[in-house]
């Protein structure tokens, strides 16, 4: 097999990821794709997750952390009435309870407690790592590991179909947020348990999910139109930060702040943590800077000269 001949891809691509790949399988076949000399994920779906995956190639990494830290929307359905060691189906059935008749008023009700802020003790079968390694390594060893409870805030929390032993949810939530976890403590305030039967990641920051494209999606423009056709896919690198204000720089200016040379601001600003700076000749993204005490430096500018 002839060795991989990598290029520079500098963008955005909103993978619908598959069932059954974990997200580092995903990002690898797009990569492979685009042959995109660097890239990675933000925000791991586990394998029987379906939905949104961001991928950010080249200098889009430099801003993968801040989708990273972005709200989430999911969909899920939870089986009620059977506990499994995992949270979810994949597991082994632990126990089976009948699921209590309920009005859609005490649901209501009940949901509440699931609302606004709450507190979560992550699970075991998750990423989160313990001395360098994932918890579900030690969950697969039958290893319990002590987990301190986060707060997250659960910005919408909506019954969109219920039967008489499940719920599907759709739910709006703050990074960090375990929909495992969700799943699992409504089944516990019901008195019956209950796991995740499925897991579709809607939409991640302020990315649309029309704009999602499917993995035989991007197969298929490959075959058909080439790399040409896949790198029109690329959605710009600010996108990942397009809620911040943005700041358009003269050429003496873009040419210090790429130096990493702080610049005067010529009017007055307010003190700004992060603004977007793009180039005022030709509308390039630069990155990320800061203004304080009327001077704009920079905070995370991209190398301009790996542009494609």
């Amino acid at each position: 097999m002839a060795k991989t001949k990598w290029r520079t891809v500098n963008g955005i691509v909103l993978l619908n990821k598959p069932l059954g790949l974990s997200s580092n399988q995903a990002l690898q076949r797009i990569r492979r794709l685009f042959r995109a000399e660097k890239a990675g994920h933000t925000g791991a779906l586990d394998p029987l997750a379906t939905g949104m995956l961001p991928l950010c190639f080249g200098e889009a990494t430099k801003f993968s952390q801040f989708l990273l830290d972005s709200n989430k929307r999911y969909q899920t359905r939870i089986s009620l009435g059977v506990r499994t060691t995992t949270g979810d189906k994949e597991g082994d059935i632990l126990t089976q309870e009948p699921v209590p008749s309920i009005s859609d008023n005490d649901l209501e009700i009940l949901l509440d407690r699931f609302r606004g802020d709450i507190e979560q003790i992550p699970p075991m079968y998750s990423a989160l790592k313990h001395e360098g390694k994932p918890l579900y390594e030690y969950a697969r060893q039958g290893i319990v590991i002590e987990r301190k409870r986060r707060s997250v805030y659960i910005s919408n929390l909506t019954v969109l179909e219920r039967t008489d032993d499940s719920l599907t949810l759709d739910i709006s939530c703050s990074k960090g947020t375990y929909i495992r976890t969700i799943g699992e403590d409504i089944g516990e305030a019901l008195g019956c348990g209950g796991h995740l039967d499925s897991l579709h990641r809607v939409s991640s920051a302020s990315y649309s999910p029309e704009r999602m494209m499917s993995l035989d999606v991007f197969e298929s423009l490959l075959e058909t139109g080439g790399e040409e056709a896949l790198d029109e896919c690329l959605l710009p690198m600010d996108s990942a930060v397009d809620y911040l204000p943005a700041m358009s720089l003269s050429e003496s200016q873009t040419r210090d702040i790429l130096f990493g040379r702080a610049v005067s601001v010529d009017h007055v600003f307010l003190d700004l943590d992060l603004i977007r700076l793009f180039s005022e000749v030709d509308k390039r993204f630069l990155g990320l800077g800061s203004i304080k005490g009327g001077l704009i430096k920079p905070h995370r500018l991209i190398n301009t000269s790996e542009l494609t």
